[in-house]
């Protein structure tokens, strides 16, 4: 805390000064709390996806080896033309939301393709979908995780320096104001007696 101004304009601007940071402190522990129940809630989310997309590998494995022996190429159909994302807000934080993914076309002779491979085309699509919504979730908690970190910095900020260094700041002006009365009382009283004696001592003459 730097030095103090003893005076009653700084005793009211530390007054108004500690009003504002209670009222806003509330809200920086609310907007704390939603972004630490966001967070859990999208890790779960991840983690859920991280499974759904291993047993989609798993289960790729079992007849990707059909690929190679047919000689048929299909990652040009795996490409993503476009990746349409949103964004939505969770305590005044902005994030994207992964949407849908636009391919490229599919063009094969239907005659001289195994049936087969518009089953693997579409399951391949599928956790193509599954890896980029994993990749905007671990965006989207790091974007969260960088926000706690700076309100929770705010938050401490009020809490132990701010807030503190107020009320300590406003009880030292009172000390100072109160002893500066009593003293002025004091002063005022030794003038009253000076005076009265100075009266009494002219009646005497």
């Amino acid at each position: 805390m730097g030095k103090v101004k003893l005076t009653k304009g700084e005793l009211k601007r530390q007054r108004d000064a500690l009003r504002q940071y209670e009222r806003y402190l509330p809200t920086l522990q609310l907007k704390k709390q939603q972004l630490q129940l966001e967070i859990l809630r999208q890790l779960n989310l991840l983690s859920e996806k991280r499974n759904a997309a291993s047993k989609k590998r798993e289960a790729i494995k079992a007849w990707a080896g059909l690929l190679s022996e047919r000689g048929i190429n299909i990652k040009q159909w795996l490409i993503p033309e476009r990746i349409i994302a949103a964004t939505k807000n969770v305590a005044g934080v902005d994030l994207p939301v992964f949407e849908r993914i636009d391919f490229v076309a599919a063009e094969y002779d239907l005659f001289a393709t195994p049936l087969w491979v518009d089953f693997a085309i579409e399951a391949l699509r599928s956790l193509v979908l599954l890896e980029e919504d994993i990749k905007t979730l671990e965006k989207e908690i790091n974007i969260l995780k960088h926000e706690l970190r700076i309100t929770a910095q705010r938050v401490n900020l009020f809490e132990k320096v701010k807030i503190p260094e107020a009320i300590e700041a406003i009880r030292l002006i009172k000390i100072y104001i109160g002893d500066q009365m009593a003293n002025a009382v004091g002063r005022s009283k030794i003038a009253k007696r000076k005076i009265e004696e100075a009266v009494f001592e002219e009646v005497l003459v």
